[in-house]
């Protein structure tokens, strides 16, 4: 069996986290394949160990799914570090405002913009915002 995959670095020595939502997305991708291949791994194990009718190496077992816990817990940690960082949902939604009005806002005066501007603020309050 492969076991390159099967190093782990424990929860005692993490790598640093990735500075960008690209990184992060990189690493993500990388994690997902070496859960599949440790999961076909272990399927190609079991299928082995039927076939004669013997026992799977404990050891080894033991490491896969000791791997497979350490793998998923890095990509829990990386998911929501990526949430952290700039250029989320959030924030293309903000600046996606942040265009509306200024592609709006030459089309009225001060008292118009007020106007549309308050408006928005009852809305606002209506739909329980603050």
């Amino acid at each position: 069996m492969d076991t390159a995959i099967l190093h782990h670095q424990g929860g005692r020595n993490n790598p640093p986290l990735p500075a960008t939502r690209e990184e992060c997305r990189t690493r993500l991708i990388q994690l997902q394949s070496d859960l599949a291949a440790i999961r076909d791994q272990i399927a190609v194990a079991d299928l082995d160990r039927q076939a004669r009718g013997g026992q799977m190496d404990t050891g080894w077992y033991r490491r896969a799914r000791t791997a497979l816990r350490f793998k998923r817990e890095e990509m829990v940690r990386l998911q929501a570090h990526q949430r952290t960082l700039p250029g989320g949902p959030a924030e293309r939604k903000a600046r996606l405002r942040e265009c509306i009005i200024a592609t709006v806002r030459p089309d009225y005066n001060d008292d118009e913009w007020r106007t549309v501007m308050d408006a928005a603020h009852r809305l606002l309050l209506i739909q329980g915002g603050v």
